[in-house]
């Protein structure tokens, strides 16, 4: 395992980010319990309404996870720089909680500004890291 401690800050982001959705998971369900929704169902899509924010701040990270840990895991895998995997592990879940934070708070309008740049900016580390453990890969 000592191959991998050169990677602990992007081992660290990974188990950060999930540890974050699983916290959310209850919140967004005691959320939406409160307005009277059964288990799966999804708030009215109403950018105002906290339950709303909330379900889509979890369901936001439940779909970007997969491609969080994919990525950062081959990444590491494939013996990418230490250095770039851990810094765009990093920036992408600083831009992840950024993002969460946006959400919560309901800051900014419901398809642009501070989140959706949040978003392209998570975004992007993760398909650089792709595009590293690809080029690693061959």
């Amino acid at each position: 395992m000592e191959s991998f401690a050169e990677y602990s800050h992007a081992i660290a982001s990974l188990v950060v980010f999930t540890l974050i959705i699983l916290a959310l998971a209850p919140f967004s369900a005691l959320a939406k319990q409160g307005k009277g929704l059964a288990p799966g169902a999804r708030p009215e899509q109403d950018y105002s309404d906290k339950a709303y924010r909330l379900n889509r701040a979890y369901l936001n990270g439940t779909e970007t996870l997969p491609a969080y840990i994919s990525v950062t895991v081959a990444a590491m895998l494939l013996g990418v720089s230490p250095f770039w995997v851990n810094l765009l592990a990093s920036v992408a879940l600083i831009a992840r909680i950024v993002m969460l934070v946006i959400h919560m708070r309901g800051i900014g309008q419901p398809h642009s500004g501070v989140r959706s740049v949040s978003y392209v900016v998570g975004w992007a580390c993760m398909v650089v890291m792709g595009f590293m453990a690809l080029v690693a890969a061959f």
